[in-house]
């Protein structure tokens, strides 16, 4: 099967239906995207497709096939990405583990809408869990985010 995952071709020998999830991670060693529940409910698996985020441990391999898929390491070779930048820049992280998923969401939606207001983030985000609770940290870091992208 050929996928087209961060710009670069790849050719990946996996059944139709093996989740892309396990695909990226077993198959490409792209362990940035994380398993959080494996039904679409966390988040913690969330990349683009074809600039749309979508839950990878529900999304047959199979249909993402001639789409190009973006992982959390396909943003920026070095974190400058502006939401990267951001995350860090306000300490959003606690123990790390969905904020790939959140970061990748936080994309989408400043992708959509540049300059989003609370409601608009807690309305994009709300499909993504953070056991932490860095709730807060993530609603200003996806408004430093829009500033760093403005600027």
């Amino acid at each position: 099967m050929k996928l087209l995952v961060n710009g670069t071709k790849h050719e990946v020998d996996a059944p139709p239906d093996m989740p892309l999830l396990w695909v990226l991670r077993d198959l490409m060693h792209l362990t940035g995207t994380k398993f959080g529940c494996g039904i679409a409910q966390c988040g913690a698996c969330t990349v683009h497709v074809d600039g749309a985020p979508r839950r990878s441990c529900v999304t047959p391999v199979s249909t993402v096939e001639g789409k190009s898929v973006t992982t959390i390491e396909g943003l920026s070779k070095d974190g400058t990405h502006p939401v990267q930048r951001a995350w860090a820049e306000l300490d959003v992280v606690q123990c790390g583990y969905c904020q790939s998923g959140q970061i990748m969401a936080a994309v989408a939606l400043l992708r959509a809408k540049p300059n989003p207001s609370d409601a608009d983030i807690d309305a994009a985000m709300t499909g993504n869990l953070c056991r932490c609770g860095t709730y807060q940290r993530i609603r200003n870091a996806v408004h430093r985010a829009a500033e760093l992208t403005e600027g």
